[in-house]
């Protein structure tokens, strides 16, 4: 009798290779403890030998090539028996993540929304064969880069395994096989180990070739010069190629200074574009020259990314010939060079038909630059723009890599799955995109979720003339800092310099005014918008509703309350400028409550596993931003209220018939900034 499903159960059986790798045995224990949240106990292991499902890995199975496998089935004794043959380990592991996603029902992100499979008795899988399509992409992955709050999660430095394993296994359940394990970590964090064992290639940061210890690390006293200690940073070149020369890597070849900076800011005898270019050239071709001695053949790349990719086009770089050229974005999702302070050339960032390939693509879902970017919330640009620029970059050739910036995952969820169909389909729908996310997550509400997608990416703030001019959650704050500093060191006769970007170069009155006009507009929008999430958000079951309130809901609430409190701030700062001092500190108080607001909405969200997630809030820094404009609230008293901080409240606050008889030491108790600000606000209906 021929068998048309495969009947799972708590009795079924596994059979897998007789001695399967760390990788395969580590995807193997992924899916057992996916089939024990649903059946209630792993499946049983029965090595090689009969089994309800067989896996096999047989390099010859398949000329689709690496990372591939196929699901075939034959006839059981009552129900049908899987056989899940894969080209190489990667493709196992995928098959293993398949079945755990299309057979179990597991999300590729079900650790970051807090979705858990449903308890089941049985699954009847239909006896269809499968075959995995070929991927669009040769090499998909993340840069877990400025992951702060992934730090800042366990108070173990650097990170545990517990904390990486979430990242990399979601990594490989988007169709991910590469992975830039974290930003400067310590050498004997556990990052690459873990990386590799879950089979995954590794790459390197920009500013660290090779994977090689930074220089001033190794050499705290020696110049950072490669033409005066060009033997020093050889040999840390080639230590790192002997310690990583059996994983699986693809190497970065490059030269920046010592961080993320070009090294002609700490040598400034490279004053010339000409100069800077042939140095570049020459760490370069040297670093290639040690890694083919040592692995012959080995991948490589080098990154054609803000000063390089202008010195790259203008001429003076020469990368060696297979070297792949990974081509960048601005970090607002446009393939042009990205704006170094108020320097914005935006020259194209693809490969022309002269440039030699192979290319590739790194690009953000989240970014930190101290301007307007997106680091706590999701990307705010439209879905179109980023499909679009993608697959333009595709059709120019950039296609052997796409390595996103995925910064702490679990605020750029829907920007990140967005991607991942462009690195395994080449294509996506920007219409359906929201749709299909929703439907994923709130399947009843499918398309008022999207619905609310699609409204905040459109709230954001236009700051510039490009569609990519989009404002993030840094922009409520950097800019707000930089304002209450220059106010109060008496700055206030000359422009913010690193504020041109958004306002050109205009008074510090016009720039807090632009300020004012751009951040109130937007709280109004993201006002409306929340009202309609938190209702929608007591429609939903109680677990959609966990993670719609985390997702859409806070990152609408975070928007809404900093754009409150920059507007107020920016208020402030024009009535300081017009001699309205007790307005002034009124403002600044309305601020601080604002602010304190985006806080709350951060710990709201740091529930259950989640707590201290926002611990390491180190770049937007809202606690930074609320302690800086706290500070300026008290700097207003001293103007008119000092030196007793009494005189406001008298002046504003107390009956007349007190003024005249109070007595200094049963009146004058000065009232709290927090206290006097609430009164004052009334007094002046504000």
């Amino acid at each position: 009798m021929k068998s048309d499903h495969l009947i799972l159960s708590r009795n079924t059986t596994i059979a897998f290779p007789e001695t399967p790798t760390v990788p395969v045995r580590n995807a193997l224990g992924i899916f057992a403890r996916d089939f024990a949240k649903v059946f209630g106990a792993a499946p049983l292991g029965v090595g090689r030998g009969s089994a309800d499902i067989v896996l096999t890995i047989d390099p010859d199975a398949d000329a689709r090539g690496p990372e591939s496998f196929s699901i075939d089935f034959s006839d059981g004794a009552g129900s049908a028996v899987s056989h899940v043959t894969a080209n190489d380990e990667l493709g196992l592991i995928y098959a293993l993540l398949h079945l755990s996603e299309h057979w179990l029902g597991v999300d590729p992100f079900w650790f970051w929304a807090d979705r858990e499979p449903q308890r089941l008795e049985t699954i009847a899988v239909p006896a269809r064969a499968f075959r995995s399509p070929k991927r669009r992409v040769r090499y998909r992955g993340w840069f877990v880069n400025d992951e702060v709050c992934l730090i800042g999660w366990t108070e173990i430095y650097p990170p545990p395994a517990e904390i990486w394993k979430p990242v990399f296994e979601t990594l490989l359940r988007l169709g991910g096989n590469l992975v830039i394990p974290g930003t400067d970590l310590p050498r004997d964090g556990v990052q690459t180990a873990v990386a590799a064992e879950m089979g995954l290639h590794v790459s390197h940061h920009h500013a660290e070739p090779l994977g090689a210890e930074m220089f001033f690390r190794a050499h705290p006293d020696q110049e950072a010069s490669f033409d005066r200690n060009g033997a020093l940073f050889e040999a840390l070149w080639r230590e790192a190629i002997e310690r990583q020369k059996d994983q699986r890597v693809v190497w970065a070849l490059g030269f920046r200074g010592q961080g993320d900076c070009p090294f002609w800011e700490q040598d400034p005898a490279y004053d010339t574009p000409e100069r800077q270019g042939a140095l570049i050239s020459r760490a370069v071709q040297r670093q290639y020259d040690l890694l083919q001695a040592i692995l012959p053949g080995a991948p490589c790349l080098t990154y054609v990314y803000g000063e390089i990719a202008e010195l790259y086009r203008a001429g003076h770089i020469e990368f060696p010939p297979g070297v792949m050229r990974i081509w960048s974005d601005n970090g607002y999702g446009r393939m042009v060079s990205r704006r170094q302070h108020n320097h914005s050339l935006r020259v194209p960032s693809l490969p022309e038909p002269q440039d030699q390939g192979p290319h590739g693509i790194y690009y953000h879902a989240t970014f930190h630059d101290l301007q307007a970017s997106s680091h706590l919330t999701m990307l705010p640009v439209a879905s179109s723009l980023i499909i679009g620029e993608l697959q333009a970059a595709f059709a120019a050739g950039a296609d052997a890599l796409l390595l996103v910036n995925c910064g702490n995952v679990r605020p750029h969820l829907y920007t990140l799955d967005l991607i991942a169909q462009l690195w395994n389909h080449g294509y996506a729908d920007a219409a359906l995109a929201p749709s299909e996310f929703a439907g994923r997550y709130f399947p009843q509400q499918s398309e008022a979720v999207s619905e609310l997608i699609r409204r905040h990416i459109a709230c954001a703030i236009a700051y510039g003339p490009h569609d990519d001019d989009r404002a993030g959650d840094e922009f409520y704050h950097h800019p707000a800092r930089s304002l209450a500093g220059h106010v109060m060191r008496g700055e206030t006769d000359r422009t913010a310099e690193d504020l041109i970007w958004a306002t050109g170069r205009v008074s510090l009155r016009d720039q807090a005014r632009w300020f004012e006009e751009h951040a109130a507009a937007a709280a109004e929008r993201y006002r409306r918008l929340e009202q309609d999430c938190d209702q929608l958000a007591q429609s939903l079951a109680e677990d959609q509703a966990v993670f719609f309130r985390d997702f859409l809901l806070f990152q609408t609430r975070f928007h809404r309350s900093s754009a409150q409190g920059l507007s107020f701030l920016a208020n402030s700062i024009l009535a300081f400028l017009d001699g309205a001092y007790p307005q002034a500190f009124v403002h600044a108080a309305q601020s601080v409550w604002a602010y304190r607001e985006t806080l709350s909405a951060m710990e709201n969200s740091e529930h259950g596993k989640w707590q201290h997630f926002f611990r390491a809030d180190w770049l937007t820094n809202v606690k930074i931003t609320l302690y800086t404009v706290e500070s300026l609230r008290s700097f207003y008293r001293m103007f008119g209220d000092g030196p007793d901080f009494f005189l406001w409240h008298k002046a504003y606050l107390m009956p007349e018939r007190e003024k005249k008889i109070y007595l200094e030491n049963t009146h004058r108790n000065p009232p709290s900034d927090d206290a006097l600000a609430q009164r004052l606000k009334v007094h002046f209906g504000m």
